[in-house]
């Protein structure tokens, strides 16, 4: 596997020499992007090079512990230090999903249980509101339907970071394990006689696309335009300011009404299309991203779940990495490091294993 950091280390000096240049940053995208990859690649280069020199220095402890003994123990710490960089090096070299230094699109639906699997939706939204406040990213509101109770039947959130995040930080790369279905158990505040109810949401995650990701052909598009709904109140417009757009070539229909604008949510709509086009090339052209993807909802259905909410016992337990706490009340005020650590772990031995096959 070492074999391929010469040339990382290569291409690390020519990003450096390219984010050196005045003209690099005249366009934003172009440097973002070359920020992120030499960001990817510092920390490769910066383990290789530890992994070097702590090679050379036990060497030269050793050599030394041949005239005089007491060399020996200083050789054997170096040497375990030189493992421990060692591992840390493979697992900077395990492949990524080329997504992974994305900013995300989250969406987040109600499914069985009709009132209270959209509280439940809501639930959810503000535990990934606030753990993203926890990591200093920014979310923002594309759409929302909401329900009668004030949960949500849908909510669309981008969730963005600031700056360049360290490989492996960014919303996308984990944001991506938290989609599928999530079950809830629990007495809802619609039962009478204090019954413990089970109840389902979806989510889905999608990298956000940038313009320069996706083309989209305007003439590939259907746009209609119509009145928003919801439960009332002044988020509810009077004009045919919503907007939906039909991808005639997939299919794909997304809708926005939460703008006050027909302009604005046209916007909208065209981020959350673009990011779901992107999510349909990469399910496309590679069979891991395609099993990502299956890993994700489909149908809000019980059977599917990846996590279940246990009220009565404050319990969270994640079906996919056998993950179990008791503290499901600090996890839904935003507490969800451990339990997406459980994730990422999980997945790294699993590449790990299959490059080692």
């Amino acid at each position: 596997m070492f074999e391929a950091v010469a040339g990382l280390v290569d291409e690390h000096a020519e990003l450096e020499r390219r984010l050196a240049e005045p003209e690099t940053h005249a366009d934003q995208r172009l440097a973002k992007t070359l920020n992120q990859r030499y960001a990817e690649l510092s920390a490769i280069v910066r383990t290789w090079r530890e992994w070097q020199q702590l090679g050379d220095d036990a060497d030269a402890a050793r050599e030394l512990a041949a005239e005089d003994p007491a060399f020996a123990e200083e050789a054997e710490e170096l040497t375990a230090l030189r493992g421990t960089a060692e591992e840390r090096l493979r697992h900077l070299l395990v492949p990524r999903d080329p997504s992974d230094a994305k900013d995300a699109i989250l969406e987040v639906k109600s499914g069985e249980g009709g009132e209270e699997s959209a509280l439940f939706a809501g639930d959810l939204l503000r535990m990934y509101t606030r753990w993203a406040e926890r990591r200093g990213w920014r979310t923002e509101v594309l759409d929302a339907t909401e329900s009668d109770l004030g949960g949500y039947k849908s909510v669309t959130v981008a969730v963005k970071a600031k700056g360049t995040p360290a490989p492996g930080e960014a919303p996308y790369a984990l944001l991506k394990f938290e989609g599928g279905v999530h079950r809830v158990q629990r007495v809802p505040v619609t039962e009478s006689q204090g019954r413990v109810h089970t109840s389902a949401a979806g989510v889905l995650v999608l990298p956000e696309a940038e313009q320069l990701d996706v083309t989209v052909d305007e003439n590939d598009l259907r746009i209609d335009v119509f009145r928003s709904s919801g439960p009332g109140g002044q988020s509810v417009n009077t004009t045919d300011s919503a907007v939906r757009i039909t991808h005639v070539p997939t299919g794909i229909v997304v809708s926005c009404q939460n703008e006050k604008s027909q302009l604005q949510n046209r916007e909208q709509a065209m981020r959350i299309l673009r990011s779901r086009l992107l999510a349909l090339a990469e399910e496309e052209a590679a069979a891991e991203a395609s099993d990502a993807r299956r890993s994700q909802v489909r149908t809000v259905d019980r059977s599917e779940r990846i996590r279940t909410y246990n009220f009565p016992e404050n319990r969270i337990s994640d079906h996919r990495t056998g993950y179990k706490s008791y503290n499901l009340d600090a996890v839904l005020d935003g507490d969800l490091d451990a339990v997406v650590t459980s994730c990422v772990e999980a997945d790294l031995a699993s590449r790990l294993e299959a490059l080692e096959q």
